[in-house]
């Protein structure tokens, strides 16, 4: 997605646009467990104007983090988990090209669950004896 030297590629950058919206963000949540919302239902929950809210639907939509289908003159939006992991997997290559972590601080790596935060993630990466943080 990204290069190891150059700057964030396009569809990382829609992806961070997109949700560097707090009405944006608030959308999102309305979408859990497999929602199917249309313009007006997200202008309702949100006490948004329905122009406003089609236009921030449109934004996440472009971004590839939610999908529309259209049903006679309705449109149905769903969010896209392949989509949100795209953004995530191009951000996360992003930061790894740019600035790698080279050590996991010290008792980072004590849980056995599964990682669920970045942070928690630099214990699957190989660390060498000598890796320090610059």
């Amino acid at each position: 997605m990204t290069s190891a030297t150059g700057p964030l590629d396009a569809e990382v950058q829609a992806f961070l646009k997109a949700l560097a919206s707090q009405k944006r963000q608030d959308i999102m949540f309305l979408f859990q467990g497999d929602t199917e919302l249309t313009v007006g239902q997200v202008a309702e929950r949100l006490d948004l104007a329905q122009s406003a809210t089609s236009a921030h639907l449109a934004t996440l939509r472009d971004a590839g983090i939610l999908v529309s289908r259209r049903e006679w003159k309705t449109v149905y939006y769903l969010a896209n988990p392949n989509g949100i992991l795209r953004g995530i997997d191009g951000l996360r290559d992003y930061l790894m090209a740019c600035c790698p972590p080279k050590r996991a601080p010290e008792g980072a790596c004590t849980s056995t669950s599964t990682p669920r935060r970045a942070s928690e993630a630099a214990c699957e990466l190989q660390f060498r004896p000598g890796d320090m943080i610059d």
